[in-house]
C-alpha cells in the first residue's frame, strides 16, 4: 500500500499503519523492513501488552528480557 500520507504532517495520519514489532527470534535489517523493531524497548504501550503474554522473551539484539525492558523505562514513559 506505500505509505501515502493523509496530509503534510510527519509521522502524521497515514492511510494505513502497521508495525511489525518481532517474528520469534528473527533479525532482519533491510531497507523495507527491520525486526525487531528498533524502538520497540523504548515504547511501554508495547511493553506492557508484550509482557502480558510473554515477559521472559529475550530480545535477540538487546540480549535482554521483555521484563528486563520495562523495567528499564521510567514512570514518565
Amino acid at each position: 500500500m506505500g505509505r501515502e500520507r493523509v496530509g503534510a504532517v510527519a509521522k502524521g495520519p497515514r492511510v494505513i499503519d502497521l508495525d511489525l514489532l518481532l517474528y520469534g527470534d528473527w533479525v532482519l535489517w533491510s531497507e523495507e523492513l527491520m525486526l525487531p523493531h528498533p524502538a520497540m524497548g523504548e515504547r511501554r504501550f508495547v511493553l506492557e501488552p508484550l509482557a502480558e503474554i510473554a515477559p521472559d522473551w529475550m530480545h535477540p539484539v538487546l540480549g535482554v528480557t521483555v521484563r528486563e525492558l520495562l523495567s528499564r523505562l521510567g514512570r514518565d514513559s
